[in-house]
């Protein structure tokens, strides 16, 4: 498990680890995964810092033996990682939250899926919630970074195709002391809103704190990045974002089957790591073996139909039915199909920041 731990994503972090290992914990309970009980090894990526994430992988893979990775989170971050570990050692990697469309252009080996569908598609369905809610004129500020970059590009495409205005566009560094200047330069556009698409523990909670001690916005607009309650806790009721999320049936089961194991279901991408997860241990159990290869060679046989339907909170049969030779469709937490270059078709939900949550 290469998770950001520290970093800008770590007031998410134990939700996500939470589903993640929610996943193991069925699979052991059951008795059923045919190469024994599963030991999770957990690994820091700090989300951020390439080196550190290399470093993680590399000791997963070399020194640990792991037969897969789930993870990374920060698309900068599961770049590298691809490029320095996932390729050159031939295991799988699957991220539950790394979202840059530009991981789509890699030669991963076919070593690299990822739960989370891709910000070509959150942009456009930002927009279009922008759009509907009447917020036709806004400023946008987006971390430096892959996944910053490649949303805030998606965002403004299509709010702007639909009509919507741009005052100002500026990216921000992450881990700043003073985003003071940052904030006054965005506000000079004569924007209301502020479209805020970075981390919500780092670049993008300076922004939002130097933005309410000055009074330089009135409410705001969030990308995934952001929906924490390190955010929602900051700033007044009224502002919203989007986040991924299955639709209503597959969602009452998540939050049921997370609340069950005492995680929280709410979390941003916890049911997307909960399917990382689960999808690593299926195709190991479909491949009979811990192999890498082998694995890879089952993930998207397992993700996608045809099959027997299987979704959280039923990998023991899920199991079962894989040991004696059936084929199934694991649908998960979040209605998981993967493309052939195995990402995530996705869906979206708006979230609303009411009463500080």
């Amino acid at each position: 498990e290469l998770q950001g731990f520290t970093g800008p994503l770590e007031s998410m972090i134990g939700a996500m680890s939470g589903g993640a290992n929610l996943a193991v914990t069925e699979a052991n309970a059951s008795g059923k995964f045919l190469q024994g009980t599963i030991n999770v090894v957990q690994g820091d990526s700090v989300c951020v810092d390439a080196a550190v994430a290399i470093a993680q992988a590399e000791k997963m893979v070399n020194e640990d033996n792991v037969m897969a990775i789930m993870g990374p989170n920060c698309s900068g971050n599961t770049i590298a990682v691809i490029n320095s570990v996932i390729v050159p050692n031939g295991i799988v990697s699957i991220s539950p939250s790394a979202t840059s469309p530009a991981i789509d252009a890699l030669d991963d080996g076919g070593f690299f899926f990822r739960t989370a569908a891709p910000d070509t598609k959150q942009g456009p369905m930002l927009a279009k919630v922008a759009i509907s809610r009447g917020q036709t004129d806004m400023a946008v500020t987006y971390s430096n970074s892959d996944y910053g970059k490649a949303l805030a590009d998606a965002f403004v495409e299509a709010y702007e195709a639909a009509g919507g205005t741009v005052s100002i566009i500026a990216s921000h560094e992450d881990d700043k002391a003073d985003y003071s200047a940052d904030v006054a330069a965005l506000s000079a556009g004569g924007s209301a809103t502020l479209a805020v698409l970075g981390y919500a523990d780092t670049g993008g909670r300076g922004i939002i704190t130097a933005s309410e001690d000055t009074g330089a916005f009135t409410d705001y607009v969030f990308g995934d990045g952001m929906i924490s309650a390190v955010t929602s806790g900051a700033i007044a009721d009224g502002s919203w974002g989007t986040l991924p999320s299955p639709d209503a049936t597959l969602g009452a089961n998540w939050q049921a089957v997370a609340a069950a194991g005492g995680v929280d279901g709410t979390g941003v991408f916890s049911a997307e790591s909960y399917d990382a997860m689960a999808l690593i241990i299926l195709a190991s159990q479909a491949a009979g073996s811990t192999d890498r290869a082998a694995i890879q060679a089952q993930v998207l046989n397992v993700a996608n139909a045809p099959g027997i339907p299987c979704a959280a909170g039923d990998l023991a049969t899920c199991l079962k039915y894989i040991s004696g030779g059936l084929v199934v469709d694991y649908v998960g937490a979040t209605g998981v199909e993967l493309d052939a270059g195995g990402t995530a078709n996705g869906s979206y939900a708006e979230r609303e920041v009411i009463g500080g949550a």
